[in-house]
């Protein structure tokens, strides 16, 4: 398989935040999306951000910015899809996305991915860690999804699919657990708490 496009997921409206763009925030002195953008590019071969909205906001990070082509907000299956998109444009076979407000995901992640998406005639694969009463916690925004199958997820949406496990199953998609001893490894942050917390992690990380 070739090197897949990475495409930062930021389209969201943010609302436990109160609004405006998660990725912005800062931690520490550095954006969240700073710290996703920078554990996310030496993975893949190229990065795009899928974010709503004036682009220009964005202008400092020298990005492509790709916004949804599905109206209201349907979830991240329209980042997904506008990366696949995009991807299709710079003439990839796939993306790997990573959502712009954890900025604690694996640097082994997209090499993990690939790895689990062997024999498959479409490479399609999300992130999942230990759970000790469900089992294992889904991670649908950090996935390896397939430009062959863009036009089959457009169509999902027009139906009004939102589930993005609903869709995978669909197409026989698979997971690839991350058992590393460390449960803040997709920690996101969704409210003012979860950046306080983000930067307690941030200051007891070796």
């Amino acid at each position: 398989m070739t090197s897949p496009l990475g495409v930062i997921l930021a389209g969201g409206q943010a609302r436990r935040m109160g609004g405006g763009d998660k990725g912005l925030l800062m931690l520490n002195g550095q954006s969240l999306l700073s710290r996703v953008s920078a554990r996310l590019s030496p993975q893949v071969s190229g990065l795009a951000l899928n974010a709503n909205g004036d682009p220009t906001r964005f202008s400092d990070y020298n990005l492509p910015i790709l916004a949804d082509s599905v109206t209201d907000y349907p979830g991240p299956l329209a980042g997904v899809l506008a990366g696949l998109d995009w991807a299709a444009e710079q003439g990839a076979e796939t993306i790997v996305t990573a959502a712009a407000d954890t900025p604690f995901f694996p640097t082994t992640l997209v090499p993990r991915l690939i790895e689990a998406s062997v024999g498959m005639a479409h490479p399609l694969v999300m992130a999942a860690t230990p759970d000790v009463a469900r089992g294992r916690i889904r991670h649908p925004t950090f996935g390896l999804w397939p430009v062959a199958l863009r036009d089959d997820l457009r169509a999902a949406l027009g139906e009004g699919l939102r589930k993005v496990v609903m869709w995978t199953i669909r197409h026989g998609g698979r997971e690839t657990l991350f058992s590393e001893d460390q449960t803040d490894l997709f920690f996101n942050v969704n409210t003012p708490d979860d950046l306080a917390q983000a930067r307690d992690l941030l200051k007891d990380a070796p």
